[in-house]
Parts: C-alpha cells; structure tokens; sequence
C-alpha cells in the first residue's frame, strides 16, 4: 500500500497494474496475476465466520450478493492469521501490519489478513477486482509501508458536515487509509470557548456515529482537543479537561488528541504543556486499558517559526 505523503496529510495516488488486466489502489506490493477471468455463480461457501472481522464479513456478504453456505458453489475461506478457516494459508499471509493474502483461483476465494484491518482491506481489494461478475484469477500479497495514513480535519472556517465527515470515513476504508483525527479549530467545543464544555446532545449523537462509522471501515478516529487560547495551568482545568476526556470516551473515542498550535500568551509555556500531557497520560490514558497512546501537537511545530537559541 504505496503513498506519498504531504506533513501530516496522507494524499493518496491511484496507480495501475498495466498488462495484468487489474486495478488496484493503492499499488499491492505483490502481484502474481494471469490473463484468466472467474465468473461468479452467485452461490457461496463462506468458512471462517465464526471468527472473522464481522465487519469485513459483512463487506464480503455485500459484495457476493447470492445464496450462502447452501453446501455448494464457490469456496470462499476468510479470517485472521490463526484462524481455523484460513490456518493452511498462515505461511503466504505478511506479518507487518495490515497485511492481507488474497487468492483467487478457479477453486477458491482466500482473503486472509494478518489482523483485522488486514482482512478489511483484503475485501477492498476484491471490491476493487470485480467487474460486471467476474474476478481476474490472481494472487495479492500486500501490506502497508507507513503506519498512519489518513486525514486531520484541522483548518480554519466552516468545518465539514456530519454527512460529509461520513462519506470521507466510507472513502478512507475502501482506500486503505487508517486515521482520521477531528480538530476542525471553529468547532467551540474542541477549541475556545466551550472545550471543558460537553458536547450537546445532538452533536454528541453524530460523534458517537462517526466513532461506529469510522469503527465498521477500519479507522482510528481520534478526537482532538485544542485548550491553549485560554486554559489555566491549575488543577481546576486539568479536571476539565480530564471530564471533557470522559464525556468522550462515553461516545466511544479511544484515541486523543490535544493541540496546542495556533495559539499566543500563557498556553504557549513548553515546560507547562509537558505538566499537562504527563498527567494525561497518568490519569487517563493508562488508567483505560483500551486507549491509544496520546498524540499532541506542540505550538513550534515548524522549525522556521521557532526560536531554536532562546
């Protein structure tokens, strides 16, 4: 999964496989490919749903609309490295992670990831193969080259509508891109005035629906706090923020994050910053056992704008 990369904004690049009659996005690392064509019956055996990504079953089930598990038709085996469905393919499956095996022969259909997401983005892979009811008989071994690859909504004005931030999750999963970090800066509940504020309850409601949209096509959402044009260096607001951290969680946020770019005065203080994330970290992050470790945005961020002899 090949991208070219622009600071912290991952810009995808569509390149085609030429002269083996597929196309995928991004570039697989490996493809053994031959000019031979499946056509799809429309009656499956899916092994390995007992333990699969339900979530790349489900895509999986979508996409080979027809009759399952009738005891006849096509084979299709689909699971995670270990699994009993798919054990026999351990050995062609790549241990980095995100990695997938996709095998389509005249016999069967393999999608084996090394992990969850992996099998995830093995289905997008197969969605990306099919065409008017027939796959090109190949074999796809692939795995990521960079660890995050996704998108911050972090600009200034009018932030993104809760439709279209469902739309950009949707694009993210088909195209194998894995984190989307909300910080639009005119949202007031991620920056001043509201951030110890919790969210009302409609706009709580379409934030729990992103963290399940985002969850359903293998994307990390991380939810961004931006306190730094007012905050107090008291225990006072290190509480505030810890609830606002709270409210979140109950939506279903498992990642963080807290910005403090773009701001002037007494929330610029490095050593105060510092103070504030260790204690994050401490009181929050490694007390919840299924939160990711914290990220944060330092307001010198750039070297050009900052003073590297004071």
């Amino acid at each position: 999964m090949k991208r070219t990369f622009l600071a912290t904004l991952c810009l995808m690049t569509g390149m085609t496989i030429y002269g083996q009659h597929i196309d995928v996005q991004p570039t697989p690392q490996q493809v053994n490919a031959s000019n031979e064509t499946l056509t799809l019956t429309g009656v499956y055996q899916i092994q390995g749903e007992q333990e699969a990504n339900p979530y790349a079953l489900k895509g999986l089930k979508t996409l080979f609309a027809g009759e399952h598990n009738t005891g006849k038709g096509m084979k299709i085996y689909i699971g995670e490295r270990g699994d009993k469905a798919i054990r026999k393919y351990n050995k062609f499956i790549p241990k980095q992670d995100e990695g997938y095996f996709l095998r389509i022969s005249p016999k069967e259909i393999v999608v084996a990831g090394n992990d969850e997401q992996g099998t995830f983005y093995a289905v997008q892979t197969l969605k990306q193969l099919l065409n008017d009811n027939q796959l090109p008989i190949t074999e796809i071994t692939d795995y990521p080259e960079v660890r995050f690859r996704g998108v911050v909504e972090g600009f200034y004005g009018t932030p993104w509508s809760h439709q279209a931030r469902l739309r950009h999750l949707k694009f993210y999963g088909e195209n194998k891109m894995n984190t989307y970090i909300y910080g639009p800066k005119d949202d007031p509940y991620h920056s001043s005035p509201n951030w110890r504020l919790p969210y009302p309850e409609q706009e709580a409601k379409q934030i729990k629906e992103l963290v399940q949209v985002a969850k359903e096509n293998a994307v990390n959402f991380v939810w961004a706090i931006h306190p730094g044009k007012d905050i107090k260096w008291n225990q006072e607001d290190r509480d505030n923020l810890l609830a606002k951290f709270e409210k979140m969680y109950g939506l279903g946020v498992r990642s963080y994050a807290v910005f403090f770019d773009d701001i002037s005065g007494e929330g610029t203080k490095a050593d105060k910053q510092a103070e504030l994330l260790n204690y994050i970290d401490e009181q929050f992050v490694k007390v919840k056992k299924d939160v990711t470790p914290l990220i944060m945005c330092p307001t010198e961020y750039n070297k050009s704008w900052s003073n590297v002899k004071g």
